[in-house]
Parts: structure tokens; C-alpha cells; sequence
């Protein structure tokens, strides 16, 4: 069996989405092959919702770790709710940290339970250093490496993020 988590971008254009859902396919069918292929996402929009669509499809099985007891009501968006909703039904094994409040803290202590579970780790990522706010993708990648989990890096040509201002616009901040 190979578990393998997911880290990456919330802010992915469409192109960039459908060129980020091929290459996980592509990554995910090699791991597959075995028919013991654990997927772990924390399913927020962009990546780690990608990743789980491309988990299942691969006839995998779906963890998620729901980071806060009010991340579905306090961070999922209207537009992304039945995207959310859809996987959490199909996921096999569903874990809500006991923490109250969406943020920092508790993104952070999801993404450690995704690299404490995982054999490997797959980031949607740019390259971006961390930010320092902690939490992020490039922090998870970081932890990830220096707990030996290995990490596969999936940025396909061609891939770009949403313009900072339409992300404000998409996201109210």
C-alpha cells in the first residue's frame, strides 16, 4: 500500500487546473498499479481537491483531514461546497482536527498529520518560498523533506497562479 499526500496552491487558473489534473493522473497511475493507493488531502480548492478527484479515479481510496470543527462553514466557499461535499462522501476515512477555528494553527497541524501519514508527498507548487506565516505549501514541502518523506513536485509547462487581485476578488481577501 502506498499512502501518499497532497500539498498545493488554493489559486490555480483553469488552464492551469486541467494541466495539473493530467499530470496527476499520469503521477498517480504508477502508484496505483498495485491497487493499494491511499490518497490524503485536506480537499481545499485548487490542488488538494485536483489531487482527490485524481485519487479516486485511479480506484484509490480518499483520507481527508478537515483541519478545524468550522472549516466547512467558516472556509469552503458556495462555488466549492459541492466539490467539498462530493469528496468527503466518497472519502473512506474522514478525520476534523479538535481544533475550533480555521487558520494558521490549524492549517498547520493538518498538513503534520499529512506528512506524519504519507509514504510520499505530491505539491502542486510553483517554487515559492515559504511565506513565514507557516502553513503553507512551501512550509509543508519543507517539513516533508526534513522528515525524509519524499516529495514529488508537480508544475507543468505552461502552469500559472491567479493575479493576486483576482484572488482577492474570488476569495473576498
Amino acid at each position: 500500500m502506498t499512502t501518499i499526500a497532497v500539498t498545493g496552491h488554493i489559486d490555480l487558473t483553469a488552464k492551469t487546473s486541467a494541466l495539473v489534473r493530467t499530470a496527476l493522473d499520469e503521477l498517480l497511475r504508477r502508484y496505483a498499479a498495485d491497487g493499494e493507493l491511499v490518497g490524503i488531502s485536506c480537499l481545499a480548492r485548487g490542488a488538494d481537491s485536483l489531487f482527490a478527484e485524481a485519487v479516486l479515479a485511479a480506484g484509490g481510496r480518499l483520507a481527508v483531514v478537515v483541519p478545524s470543527r468550522d472549516y466547512r462553514r467558516a472556509r469552503v466557499r458556495s462555488d466549492h461546497a459541492p466539490v467539498f461535499d462530493r469528496l468527503v462522501e466518497a472519502a473512506h476515512d474522514v478525520v476534523v482536527l479538535p481544533i475550533e477555528s480555521a487558520g494558521r494553527q490549524a492549517y498547520e497541524a493538518a498538513n503534520s498529520i499529512l506528512v506524519e501519514r504519507a509514504d510520499r508527498l505530491v505539491a502542486v507548487w510553483d517554487g515559492t518560498p515559504p511565506t513565514g506565516r507557516g502553513g503553507g505549501t512551501a512550509d509543508t514541502v519543507l517539513e516533508a523533506r526534513a522528515a525524509g518523506v519524499p516529495v514529488d513536485v508537480v508544475w507543468p509547462d505552461g502552469a500559472e497562479r491567479t493575479r493576486r487581485q483576482d484572488h482577492q476578488r474570488a476569495t473576498g481577501g
